[in-house]
């Protein structure tokens, strides 16, 4: 079965949430995989899964290193990322994998962080570690690394890898990798053996937000990927907190202006503790009791496409464009749309992206 639904989870072209609603429909790994080639009618290129042989060699490779897969549907998988209508299918991880259920703020910023900015970032995450959060960042340099130093003083941390788990990224954190599998948990979606490139940064900042309750930025330039880390975050209506720093340094242009928008100015952990809630909110359009909602009868999951996909797919090109927009320029509700999107998404004809974001398939 979890084999089953890793060769699921690896098969080119099934997304998230394809693979939620094939999941949803079929209730076990290999009917899903069954049911791949009637999916695949139509398509210029078919759903093809991995052969066994490969994800056995998989399952094989993270055991040697001490690691294990957690699946969508395990007890151990963390409940706040489950609530993403793109959450992975599968995460790999190395440590304590019960630390993912736990109440979590992540901690992200600035590669080319100041000495003030690494120092309070330290100290934020010493502080609220000892108070019993989980410390939550991505293993960048700078800030990210700062953040996981003081978490590891006085508590638990999980660290997010872009690529592989077998693949240090950055490799001078290698040694910091290994502290925190041996002391928190280290995650990532990528298959083993995964180089992080580009497009690996996104996914894996949605990862450090979904896990997360809320999320401190510590010097963020405008444009910088850290600002798309706080978007993912108020996307998935978690709570969003920035430190102030020097209008004269550019390294803080991006928090300054987070604060600007309503983030909360952050000077010390009360100030996180004060505003944290227990639950996140409602995201703009895939919010939990949507989600709840349109998968409470599997047995509908892969009915006939709702009416409006000619309207949605005429207003969805080669680039990517955020689901919002969408729904603005559409006459239908968000469920509706929501609806529509994952038939789209099914046939092949557009791809769902992190942030809310969609873009027509190159094999539609």
């Amino acid at each position: 079965m979890t084999l089953s639904l890793l060769r699921l989870a690896r098969t080119d072209g099934i997304g998230p949430l394809t693979f939620r609603k094939l999941v949803a429909r079929h209730r076990d790994g290999d009917a899903a995989l069954a049911a791949l080639p009637a999916l695949s009618a139509g398509r210029t290129t078919p759903y093809v899964p991995p052969p066994i042989a490969e994800a056995k060699r998989e399952a094989a490779a993270l055991a040697k290193l001490g690691g294990r897969f957690v699946y969508l549907d395990d007890p151990l998988y963390p409940p706040l990322l489950a609530l993403l209508p793109d959450a992975p299918p599968v995460l790999a991880v190395l440590g304590d994998a019960a630390l993912l259920a736990a109440p979590a703020v992540a901690i992200v910023g600035a590669r080319n962080a100041s000495a003030a900015g690494l120092r309070v970032a330290a100290d934020l995450a010493d502080s609220l570690a000892a108070k019993g959060l989980t410390i939550v960042s991505g293993l960048a340099r700078g800030i990210d690394t700062a953040a996981h130093e003081g978490a590891l003083r006085t508590g638990g941390t999980i660290g997010v890898l872009p690529g592989g788990i077998d693949i240090a990224y950055p490799p001078e954190n290698a040694a910091l990798i290994a502290r925190i599998a041996a002391r928190g948990a280290v995650v990532a979606e990528a298959p083993l053996g995964t180089a992080p490139t580009n497009r690996h940064f996104p996914k894996r900042n949605r990862i450090v937000a979904g896990l997360s309750l809320g999320v401190v930025v510590v010097e963020a330039a405008h444009r910088s990927g850290t600002l798309i880390t706080a978007r993912l975050a108020l996307e998935q209506g978690r709570e969003i907190f920035a430190v102030p720093g020097s209008p004269l340094d550019p390294r803080c242009r991006g928090s300054n202006d987070l604060i600007r928008q309503g983030a909360h100015l952050t000077e010390t952990s009360q100030d996180v503790l004060d505003h944290l809630p227990e639950q996140p909110s409602a995201g703009p359009l895939f919010d939990p009791g949507r989600i709840a909602e349109t998968a409470e009868d599997p047995s509908d999951a892969l009915g006939p496409p709702p009416e409006g996909s000619s309207e949605v797919l005429e207003l969805i090109g080669m680039s990517p464009v955020s689901v919002d927009e969408v729904l603005r320029r559409c006459h239908l509700t968000a469920p509706e749309l929501q609806a529509v999107l994952t038939d789209l998404e099914l046939e092949g004809r557009v791809e769902l992206l992190p942030g809310h974001r969609v873009m027509r398939s190159t094999n539609g």
